[in-house]
């Protein structure tokens, strides 16, 4: 079998462990993304598997359409927004799910909370510019942490902030609410109420139609003007331009991003970039090397047992009938 993976940015896949499962294939691995579908398609169109790290590529129908040999899509934790499962299916494409844990993206998040509420970016560059102590920082015990969405990652950044003092409350839907509150936190009592008291904001919120752009400019006029809110989830969920026109305005004061619309970015092109009240890590939530053995090891394990006839972890198994 010929396998693909593609958008390995940094060159990690081969020398993880879980790598050794596809000795005896034929693997190519691009360290770079592509996404004209001519260019995908010349990339992709002698392989029979697709190895894909998260969302990096997307996989339209256009695409599919000229991949005839493609017979299996082997996805790094859940399927999101990069493919339609009904779309591979139509194809006659296998769609494999993996999974991954929680911990390594909430631990960002909190690096990021950290960061941003002490200036650590700032004065680590101020220090090296010949500077001392050019900031006074923020401490977190007693502020108001507000996690939107209680689940996997919520959860642990809400025990995060806890062990750090802070109140904390959840705004989200029923069932995640419900949850929080069962765990003892509080819920708060309105979407206003939830930016506007809050000094910290975490975004924890999956990507689909009904969540894209679920926070408005709006939402952030009202947060205070030392408040910090913080996306290590998915860029799309906030208003496009929203963050950093808000920012910009102070209202919140600062901000703490780790995803972006188009990724990666290059160049330093992002206006949130240049902005001195933003804290920015290039998409670093789940890249940590534990958390890359598990998402890969879990995907290629898939791939294995699909080539052995023994399909794991199928999204859409009415496509093995055929």
């Amino acid at each position: 079998m010929h396998i693909v993976i593609p958008d390995d940015y940094q060159d990690a896949v081969r020398h993880l462990k879980a790598f050794d499962k596809l000795k005896g294939h034929q693997v190519t691995i691009y360290n770079d993304t592509v996404k004209d579908v001519a260019a995908q398609a010349e990339r992709f169109k002698d392989a029979d598997v697709l190895v894909l790290i998260r969302e990096r590529s997307a996989i339209s129908a256009a695409l599919l359409d000229k991949l005839p040999k493609l017979k299996l899509i082997s996805q790094t934790g859940k399927v999101s927004s990069n493919l339609k499962v009904a779309d591979c299916t139509a194809h006659g494409v296998a769609v494999a799910e993996g999974s991954g844990s929680p911990y390594s993206t909430a631990e960002l998040t909190w690096a990021l909370v950290l960061a941003s509420m002490r200036s650590i970016p700032q004065e680590v560059a101020n220090l090296k510019a010949g500077g001392w102590q050019q900031t006074v920082g923020r401490q977190l015990k007693g502020r108001k942490l507000g996690v939107w969405a209680y689940g996997k990652i919520g959860k642990v950044v809400a025990g995060y902030g806890k062990a750090f003092g802070m109140n904390v409350w959840v705004w989200g839907r029923e069932g995640s609410v419900a949850a929080a509150k069962a765990d003892g936190y509080e819920a708060a009592p309105s979407r206003e109420a939830f930016f506007a008291e809050s000094d910290v904001v975490s975004m924890h919120v999956r990507l689909n139609p009904e969540t894209r752009g679920i926070v408005k400019a709006a939402d952030l006029a009202l947060m205070k003007p030392d408040a910090l809110f913080v996306n290590s989830s998915r860029a799309e969920l906030v208003e496009h331009g929203a963050l950093e026109t808000a920012l910009a305005k102070g209202r919140p004061g600062f901000g703490a991003v780790d995803v972006y619309e188009s990724e990666p970015i290059i160049k330093a092109d992002h206006p949130l970039l240049k902005l001195p009240n933003a804290v920015c890590t290039p998409h670093l939530g789940y890249v940590e090397q534990s958390n890359y053995e598990l998402y890969f090891g879990t995907a290629l394990d898939n791939v294995v047992a699909f080539i052995d006839g023994k399909p794991t972890n199928i999204a859409n198994p009415e496509v093995l009938k055929k």
